[in-house]
């Protein structure tokens, strides 16, 4: 504003002047040149606003040969402005026009004399070089400026939304670390049930074998203490192994840290790997890998035999050629039989249970079926948590399988998981 006011003062004061001696030429009074010259010269003040208006004004008043520097001004932000490019042209040929019409007319004023008059053509290359030293700089230079404007402010806009798909991209990231942080406890969570409860429930059973036979059988009693240590040495085994599982994830997820001091995509690309591997390992690809060495089908036997040794009866039925699958398939498949045995444990003592495992072309079926408890045999008083079937579904589920369990017509219970081969 302070400079569009200098101007416009200083274009006021040279229309003053111009405008007096116009009207002295044609022998009018100088305030009648001063009362249109002022005005003209000060509407400079709008030509950021009215850039149109301030070039029809410069062309009005060129006949009276006044209004050089809002001529030059108007073109130049005329030719800077957002206005179309036919009216510039437009403006632009009419201001280039009435510069030469008025250059040729002084010309011959000034230099013609009685001796000598020159030609018209040489008249004419007069006018248009005076006329595009006054328009084609302006105006040359009001595009330029205008390009150069237009261009920084489409990378300025870019640049802002650059900025905002980043904060996006970080924001979903850490969206996304977070639902993987949640389903990363889960998992852990249902291991950890999965390795202690089953563990700890023989325990238990045996125990209270132990109890009762421990006067009347004491070769009975040593057997079932053997089997209790067992079983504790082989749970805190177990406890072990997930506990250097969580230690090694730890430390891994640890390690992009210097990524994360680092600015703008690169920080990005750190959190959204970080999240994506983790989101991989909550899906349960990254389970397998987890729990290399883990239990596998081939350990179903020794499951089993577990739980004929603390008194339950136990059928193994096996349909279909044996084989191998993917290790995160086959350790949720024993999963789910392990759970199922120990609610037998928790909630039917005394019911016998029946175990098949059918393998199929592209898929492992389980079930685990037991009857009604015999009502013989007491509670072992073990207490359930209710995660045991949701920890199940969420296992099977997980690997794009199907999850049923239900109470039978015979009063029993029966879990049956299909699991699709992810080999």
């Amino acid at each position: 504003m302070v400079l569009d006011v200098v101007l416009a003062l200083a274009s006021a004061l040279e229309c003053l002047l111009e405008g007096v001696a116009f009207a002295h030429e044609l022998g009018l009074p100088g305030a009648v040149g001063g009362l249109v010259g002022v005005p003209a010269g000060a509407s400079l003040v709008l030509r950021r606003r009215w850039p149109v208006a301030v070039v029809l004004v410069s062309i009005a008043i060129t006949p009276a040969e006044m209004g050089f520097l809002i001529s030059v001004v108007g073109l130049y932000t005329l030719a800077a402005s957002e206005v179309a490019r036919r009216i510039t042209v437009v403006l632009a040929a009419a201001s280039f026009a009435g510069t030469v019409i008025v250059a040729l007319a002084r010309f011959h004023q000034d230099v013609a004399t009685g001796a000598y008059h020159p030609g018209l053509w040489p008249a004419i290359a007069f006018a248009v070089v005076m006329a595009l030293g006054v328009t084609a700089p302006p105006l040359l230079l009001g595009l330029y400026v205008g390009a150069r404007r237009r261009l920084v402010e489409s990378l300025r806009e870019r640049a802002d939304g650059l900025e905002r798909e980043l904060s996006l991209l970080a924001e979903r990231a850490e969206e996304r670390a977070e639902w993987a942080r949640n389903e990363e406890r889960t998992r852990i969570a249902r291991e950890m049930h999965d390795v202690v409860a089953h563990r700890v429930s023989l325990m238990v059973v045996h125990s209270a074998a132990l109890q009762a036979v421990a006067l009347k059988d004491p070769e009975k009693a040593s057997r079932n203490a053997a089997l209790v240590g067992d079983m504790g040495r082989q749970a805190l085994t177990e406890l072990r192994e997930m506990l250097g599982v969580l230690r090694t994830s730890s430390s891994e997820a640890a390690a992009p840290a210097p990524a994360r001091a680092a600015a703008g995509p690169e920080r990005l690309a750190a959190v959204a790997a970080v999240a994506a591997a983790r989101v991989r390992g909550a899906a349960g690809e990254a389970a397998g890998d987890a729990a290399d060495g883990g239990p596998s089908l081939e350990g179903l036997e020794h499951l089993v035999d577990q739980s004929r040794e603390a008194g339950m009866v136990v059928e193994l039925t096996v349909h279909g050629d044996q084989r191998s699958y993917a290790p995160h398939v086959e350790q949720t498949a024993y999963r789910v039989v392990q759970e199922a045995l120990t609610n037998v444990h928790k909630h039917a003592p005394g019911a016998k249970a029946v175990v098949r495992l059918a393998h199929r072309g592209a898929e492992v079926a389980l079930q685990v079926e037991n009857g009604p408890s015999d009502g013989e045999q007491p509670g072992a008083g073990l207490p359930s948590g209710g995660n045991g079937l949701v920890g199940m579904r969420e296992r099977v589920t997980a690997l794009g399988g199907v999850f049923v369990s239900g109470p039978t017509d015979a009063g029993g219970f029966r879990v049956s998981a299909v699991i699709p081969d992810a080999a």
